[in-house]
């Protein structure tokens, strides 16, 4: 007669080949953060950079005495003052204010100036101020989340979140020098962001907020960290940006 039944050995692996899968599913969902968890995260890291950095931004405008008007972003790079922004935001002008996170307002003068990369090295009569560290733009990749912060419309620290959109773009200055290794990205820009930090997760500059396309939707564009730290270097050491060209 021939016996149907199911030998022991295979009850007892099939039972343990449930267990495994039991365990295997358990192990799964511990690895699998819920949504909610990763936009606790995603929160937590934009909190973090904005409470790291928020503090060196200010508003630079022209200054009252001298009845200028306009005015937009920048941010402080060395403890005793000095401070970056974009050309077009000064505008050649000698004196300056600037206006902190916490609304104390501090008089600035020029420093140097390069219109052929949009940037402009300011330094602010104060001491002991809260500053930010420029990064390696040259280490930004595609899909990066990236916090843009500025001034935009005289709204002082305003924040807004994106991510890198593409790299090594490149744009014509005021000069119409082209801009190269331009960052392009979304995180929302608008009026008086100009000269304002892009800044990473890590809470390092990588880039200096300089334009947007008029009618564009989520288009922004900034000079990358590593343009600005070489300019910095040749405005202190010489006033001025030192290129080479053809007699």
């Amino acid at each position: 007669m021939l016996n149907f039944s199911t030998p022991q050995n295979a009850v007892l692996s099939s039972t343990a080949d449930s267990h495994d899968q039991q365990e295997g599913d358990a192990r799964h969902r511990q690895k699998v953060p819920a949504d909610a968890d990763l936009l606790d995260a995603y929160s937590n890291a934009v909190i973090g950079v904005v409470g790291r950095v928020g503090p060196a931004v200010i508003t630079v405008a022209g200054h009252p005495a001298d009845g200028e008007r306009g005015q937009g972003s920048g941010f402080v790079i060395t403890p005793d003052g000095f401070a970056l922004t974009n050309s077009h935001v000064v505008h050649e002008r000698q004196r300056l204010r600037a206006t902190t996170e916490e609304g104390d307002s501090i008089d600035a003068r020029l420093i140097g100036d390069d219109p052929s990369t949009d940037l402009a090295l300011i330094r602010l009569t104060a001491r002991d101020l809260p500053h930010a560290e420029l990064g390696d733009s040259d280490a930004l990749q595609v899909g990066q989340l990236v916090i843009a912060m500025g001034n935009p419309f005289g709204f002082h620290s305003t924040v807004s979140t994106g991510v890198v959109s593409a790299l090594g773009r490149a744009m014509r200055s005021q000069q119409g020098r082209l801009i190269e290794n331009i960052v392009q990205h979304t995180a929302p820009l608008n009026p008086g962001n100009s000269g304002g930090p892009l800044v990473d997760s890590k809470s390092r500059v990588v880039g200096i907020n300089t334009a947007i396309i008029a009618m564009a939707q989520g288009l922004g564009f900034a000079v990358p960290a590593t343009t600005a730290r070489w300019v910095v270097s040749e405005l202190l050491a010489h006033g001025r940006v030192r290129r080479l060209s053809l007699a």
